[in-house]
């Protein structure tokens, strides 16, 4: 009977969830609730919750998380200063000439976007608004434009730097030293959250490359279906192309690059490097005279609020997985997934398949900060490279946000499309992607170096 109830808190959280509860809310009341349950039948110690003071002090107090407010301000800022739109706009016009040109402009710019924010949803809100009309207006197929737009949207997920995988980054460190502490190593090594970048960054650009492919092969073999901007609406020629792109396109990337770099390279602590990214967003948005006191509080709230969020969701998931601990729970999914059939390859199919599926109920930040806690260390521990599984963690969540009929991604995009695209031109957009996305999913599977290889090169390991 003990050994259900922790996966009885787990479905609880499901159905709360369902109700449309916040997140938060619903992951620490649905656990203070088992807890009192437990207290007043015997079965839980009511002790163990006056740990959670500290756990909280050690959240506030993490100096990787600072990066997180830090990354949105950067994000949201290159947002408000009509960076993407202008971006998109230069693209364009540079490959507009070319059949697919917009798709391949949509996919470059939604890495760039990616590498900025790394939150799904203004990602796909962004490029759906911006993008989706000119695409349709131009003669696109409605599901090609609309899979594009998704599958660049979730490239978040993947791309280095952006404040999901800092997050990811920070909780496989403490997961990866657990686990060699049950191990009985006693001076365990360390990942830092500059190893999951260079471990993401190879597997994040295979991505963005096979999806580049999949336009130039559309161009080859439907051409009618993403046609090239016409010669007479071409706006932008020669030496003003050149131009509008060296003032546009060059400046963000060189921040990014600016910011990615001094991680790799040792040079910054992502929360350092983070800081550059937010004085350098900022200029930006002067350099486009997009900077005002309007603008600057609308960044300073939005980041208020989505790192209000982050940090709520962790304070939430933190009370979960202690409760879930003081019943036993690590303990009933160790045993789960050491006993299944074929050993670790089946363990990290199961989890690989749990984490698909909650993917469609929740988004990465919960999964991150409730399911990687409790699988991490029962995995890592059985030898796994936790640069590599997070790169896995991160592919597969992208690939379930893509997915019909629950992917975060089509509902964002449904929320902007106009009423003339169908929800199931949009199912059918995407699923191409989907079969991208699992076939690098298979590769990283089957070719661990694809992940483990740049962060031995940079680091040494």
């Amino acid at each position: 009977m003990m050994e259900a109830i922790p996966l009885l808190m787990f479905l609880c959280v499901g159905l709360v969830l369902l109700t449309g509860y916040p997140v938060a809310f619903a992951l620490g009341g649905t656990a203070l609730l088992f807890a009192a349950i437990g207290a007043a039948s015997g079965t839980f110690d009511t002790g163990l919750l006056s740990a959670m003071p500290s756990r909280l002090y050690g959240i506030m107090t993490n100096t990787t998380l600072i990066a997180v407010p830090l990354f949105v301000f950067m994000g949201v800022m290159l947002e408000r200063s009509r960076v993407a739109e202008q971006l998109l706009e230069t693209m364009a016009a540079l490959f507009g000439p070319l059949r697919g040109g917009l798709g391949i402009s949509v996919i470059v710019v939604g890495m760039l976007l990616a590498a900025s924010t790394g939150i799904v949803g203004a990602t796909v809100v962004t490029m759906g608004l911006l993008s989706l009309p000119t695409m349709l207006k131009r003669g696109y197929d409605p599901s090609i434009a609309a899979g594009a737009i998704c599958a660049s949207g979730t490239l978040g997920q993947i791309i280095p730097p952006s404040i999901i995988l800092v997050l990811l980054g920070d909780v496989l460190a403490s997961a990866y030293q657990q686990a060699q502490l049950d191990m009985g190593i006693f001076s365990p090594e360390t990942i830092s959250v500059g190893d999951l970048f260079a471990g993401a960054l190879l597997p994040g650009l295979l991505l963005v490359g096979f999806y580049i492919l999949y336009m130039v092969a559309l161009a080859w073999l439907r051409p009618a279906s993403v046609p090239a901007i016409p010669v007479e609406q071409r706006n932008l020629h020669g030496t003003e192309l050149f131009s509008r792109i060296m003032r546009v396109l060059v400046p963000p990337l060189l921040l990014i690059l600016a910011v990615l770099g001094s991680i790799l390279l040792g040079l910054a602590t992502p929360t350092e490097a983070a800081s550059v990214g937010a004085i350098g967003a900022m200029l930006l948005a002067i350099n486009q005279r997009r900077f005002n006191r309007m603008v600057l509080g609308e960044v300073m709230r939005t980041t208020l609020q989505v790192t209000s969020m982050v940090f709520l969701i962790f304070i939430g998931a933190s009370i979960f997985s202690l409760v879930f601990r003081g019943f036993g729970g690590d303990e009933v999914v160790e045993r789960l997934l050491v006993d299944l059939p074929g050993g670790t390859f089946t363990a990290v199919l199961v989890v690989m398949l749990v984490m698909f599926l909650l993917g469609f109920i929740l988004d990465f930040i919960e999964i991150t900060f409730v399911v990687v806690p409790i699988v991490g260390p029962i995995l890592l521990a059985m030898g796994l490279d936790p640069v590599w599984l997070g790169v896995m963690i991160a592919i597969n969540l992208q690939t379930s946000f893509l997915t019909p009929p629950f992917g975060f991604a089509l509902f964002y995009l449904r929320g902007v499309a106009p009423p003339e695209l169908k929800t199931t031109q949009i199912y059918r957009g995407v699923l191409p992607f989907i079969i991208i996305q699992l076939v690098a999913l298979g590769a990283l599977a089957l070719w661990p170096e694809l992940a483990t290889w740049l962060p031995g090169v940079i680091y040494g390991d």
